[in-house]
């Protein structure tokens, strides 16, 4: 009796070992810092599946940032798909307006906040680093200019490209529009605010890019996430724009990529849990991969 009592107890033992074995595997096979599983790139948390995240997150503002918050937003709905994630390249100062107003959950800016919208009541926070390439067409023979260099040829102090290393050709600007924050980038840290002389100011990074490699004599400036093989990318003061130089600061012309929100005021579910996603880990490698440089 003894022996069939202990032989009992051993099955009870083993069977209780085995059964608490599987829950351990289960939970930490989907539960993470972000709800994601292991080694994927999923975004929610473990209070709120995907399953209990509904609703609509508007964004807008920023034309800059558009593959990074489409690789962000694409990630996040195929996680969560009762969410539906919306952008509206409008460009940095309609984005943060919408912040301000409420129309949208998260306005996008491709430059820092200036005090006076933080005076309205807005916070800024830095998801991605992303420099702001020189771009010439694929023509033009000038591969390495300087700041001042830039700035001359912004301003139209210098109007012939022979002057900096390319052709016998005359040189034409084509930027954003007045409110974009890669023109209000580019000026800034160039220093030629209210000075270029631009043959052409266009709505968006695309027109831009279009625009440039148009034209053999027009050269421009867009978000490095944005270059593509139809335009070339000079080098700024013998660097070259890249992840790792904008990260390490030696590529000079870079800005940030800010989420506009309410201060004080909290965001719905669903989007916050895009918000925080957005600041992930899970998150760091779509970001580089879109061309920015995330921030973890």
């Amino acid at each position: 009796m003894k022996m069939k009592r202990f032989m009992a107890m051993a099955i009870a033992c083993v069977m209780a070992a085995g059964l608490v074995a599987c829950g351990g595997s289960e939970s930490t096979a989907t539960t993470s810092t972000t709800g994601s599983t292991a080694g994927s790139t999923t975004a929610g948390t473990a209070e709120e599946t995907t399953a209990d995240l509904s609703g609509a997150v508007a964004t807008g503002g920023s034309t800059s940032v558009e593959k990074v918050i489409g690789a962000l937003s694409e990630a996040f709905m195929e996680a969560n798909p009762g969410v539906d994630v919306t952008y509206d390249p409008t460009g940095s100062s309609a984005g943060v307006t919408g912040a301000a107003d409420g129309t949208l959950d998260i306005g996008l800016s491709s430059r820092a906040l200036k005090e006076e919208e933080i005076s309205k009541g807005l916070k800024e926070t830095t998801f991605a680093l992303d420099g702001i390439a020189i771009v010439v067409n694929t023509e033009n023979t000038a591969t390495d200019l300087s700041l001042e260099q830039i700035a001359g040829l912004a301003t139209g102090e210098i109007t012939n490209w022979s002057e900096v290393g390319g052709p016998d050709a005359p040189v034409v600007l084509i930027g954003r529009e007045a409110g974009s924050g890669t023109r209000d980038g580019f000026e800034s840290i160039v220093g030629v605010e209210d000075k270029c002389a631009y043959e052409q100011e266009l709505t968006s990074t695309g027109a831009v890019l279009a625009g440039v490699a148009a034209n053999p004599n027009a050269f421009g400036y867009v978000s490095l996430a944005s270059v593509d093989d139809n335009v070339k990318m000079v080098t700024v003061d013998g660097v070259a724009a890249s992840e790792e130089t904008v990260k390490d600061g030696s590529y000079k012309i870079q800005r940030p990529f800010v989420f506009a929100t309410k201060e004080g005021e909290e965001l719905s579910a669903q989007a916050q849990a895009f918000y925080d996603f957005a600041l992930s880990e899970e998150a760091a490698e779509l970001i580089a991969a879109a061309g920015a440089v995330p921030m973890v």
